[in-house]
């Protein structure tokens, strides 16, 4: 059995992670954002002293994407200094880091999928704070595992899903970009896999984690009001169209060839998953 402390335990992993303890041979403790500051040094070691942790799932993270480009200190505190506050005790305690970082670190320039050794360029203050906390990561530890991934969904939180489910009960007609292009991720296939890397205490390093396939967001909220049976005329727009505050890659997709081996993991398409988080929503 190992002892976990999950960070950031009220955003949508956190909560997966907890769905998935119940039924776990591992003990877990939670933290929310007012339990455990991550800019907080010393609350952090507070917290590592009252009990010896195997791993820390660190899921405390800025996600306002937009708000970033005008909140850039905070952004900075919690998603580069937290992360190295986080890697700081975790050497101090020898205990393994388990990090979540976001296909934003690069540019969308290619055309390919993205390896884990594919050069970074974010577009975003929110990109540039997640690289910066990988780096801290990389300099500090030697036993750690960062895990990329992307535009993460489930029937937790504020996300895309529940954001058009919502939109759509107020509207008769949406325009959704079509032109980003990358691969939605079920939190809790995320959660899932986290736990099965856990055991195993090998393979140290950088991860990509999506789930398998491509598409647009125009594509993933026509998937959504499909499986929803929900009546709504969308339509196709370019990224010009809808300006916002941070710029966003035009493709991110991941390649999971790295994770996939290492971990003889079989990762489920994005419409399968979705199809599960739609029955948990309903």
């Amino acid at each position: 059995m190992k002892h976990i402390l999950v960070t950031g335990a009220n955003g949508q992993l956190g909560q997966c992670l907890k769905v998935l303890a119940q039924s776990s041979e591992h003990s877990f403790t939670f933290l929310n954002s007012k339990e455990l500051d991550v800019t907080n040094p010393n609350q952090i070691t507070s917290v590592f002293k009252t009990q010896s942790y195997d791993f820390c799932i660190n899921c405390a993270a800025y996600t306002a994407v937009d708000k970033a480009e005008s909140e850039v200190n905070q952004a900075q505190s919690i998603n580069a200094q937290g992360a190295k506050n986080l890697a700081e005790a975790c050497k101090t305690f020898n205990t393994v880091l388990i990090h979540i970082s976001t296909d934003f670190v690069f540019d969308g320039t290619k055309h390919i999928s993205y390896i884990e050794t594919d050069a970074t360029n974010p577009l975003s203050v929110y990109g540039q704070t997640k690289l910066e906390a990988e780096q801290y990561i990389q300099e500090i530890l030697e036993r750690y595992y960062i895990i990329r991934t992307s535009w993460l969904y489930s029937e937790f939180g504020k996300n895309f899903v529940k954001r058009m489910l919502h939109l759509a009960r107020n509207r008769d007609e949406l325009n959704i970009v079509d032109n980003q292009i990358g691969t939605p991720t079920y939190a809790m296939d995320l959660a899932k896999v986290i736990l099965k890397m856990i055991p195993t205490e090998v393979y140290y390093g950088l991860y990509h984690f999506s789930n398998q396939g491509v598409a647009s967001w125009y594509d993933f909220a026509k998937v959504i009001f499909e499986l929803t049976q929900t009546t709504i005329k969308v339509n196709p727009i370019p990224a010009s169209s809808y300006p916002t505050p941070a710029e966003r890659p035009h493709f991110s997709v991941l390649n999971k060839a790295k994770i996939v081996q290492n971990f003889n993991l079989e990762i489920p398409y994005w419409q399968e998953s979705l199809k599960k988080c739609i029955k948990a929503l309903f």
